[in-house]
């Protein structure tokens, strides 16, 4: 056998050597989420939703599985924070998280608001929400670290966002922040409607993605960005998206 086919052989054994290694790694990671629909949600025990559903199709292209478990999200957050292969879905990509995560996506996006109670005095600018007895957000949400990075210190942190609405719309504070594309699925699940609230100031405008802890290899983070991208060429994340968020626009990378 010449040399030139036995390197072609130890290239291509290597190759397969190496795609071994990845699926391995990927077989290790594990999906945590929270209750935010349409994005994210448990119904009959399993986790469904857009980003569950773009999670899914991704991890069947690359042929792994991975368990994904429905928590209150301070405590997904930790988990993504602290512990190997680990992914969290979806998350706001800012500057303060910039550098805990590695980024898959995008794969939502939001506007996030000021809410009050329906009756009650708009709130029209960001001072007015700084002077406010009590502002509602859920904890570790990166709009709670945003404002608090922006001096506010009136923030009151609550396990989920149905809580920030059940509070506000029972006038245990007079404020909330919000997400705009998954508050009328929130409004819904606790018995309420679009009514009971009303919009005040924009906060910021939001981009949402997979992230994967910090140690997860390199390797693992590529192919599932890949794997997005392609999904996005062919026409089928467009299908989930519109299949969950009919008429919103598709999200841009920030």
């Amino acid at each position: 056998m010449s040399f030139q086919p036995v390197r072609r052989l130890i290239t291509l054994l290597f190759c397969m050597l190496a795609s071994l290694e990845t699926m391995a790694e990927e077989t290790q990671l594990k999906f945590y989420t929270e209750e935010y629909p349409p994005i994210t949600f448990s119904q009959k025990g399993k986790a469904t939703g857009l980003g569950t559903e773009v999670v899914e199709e991704i991890m069947n292209r690359l042929g792994i599985k991975a368990p994904i478990e429905v928590v209150p999200w301070a405590r997904a957050y930790a988990y993504a924070t602290t512990t190997p292969n680990t992914g969290l879905f979806v998350t706001t990509r800012t500057p303060e998280r910039e550098k805990l995560f590695k980024w898959i996506g995008p794969v939502s996006a939001t506007t996030a608001h000021f809410y009050t109670r329906r009756g009650s005095q708009r709130l029209d600018n960001l001072e007015q929400a700084r002077r406010a007895e009590r502002i509602l957000i859920p904890r570790e949400w990166y709009l709670q670290q945003m404002l608090r990075g922006m001096g506010f210190n009136n923030i009151n942190s609550v396990p989920t966002p149905a809580d920030a609405v059940r509070m506000l719309v029972a006038g245990r504070a007079p404020l909330m922040a919000l997400d705009d594309v998954t508050l009328a699925d929130t409004l819904l699940a606790v018995g309420l409607n679009a009514n009971d609230i009303e919009a005040g100031a924009t906060i910021t405008q939001a981009v949402q993605y997979i992230a994967f802890s910090r140690d997860t290899p390199d390797s693992v983070a590529i192919r599932w960005q890949k794997t997005l991208d392609d999904m996005k060429a062919d026409g089928s994340f467009e299908r989930i998206y519109k299949k969950w968020l009919p008429g919103a626009l598709l999200p841009e990378a920030c």
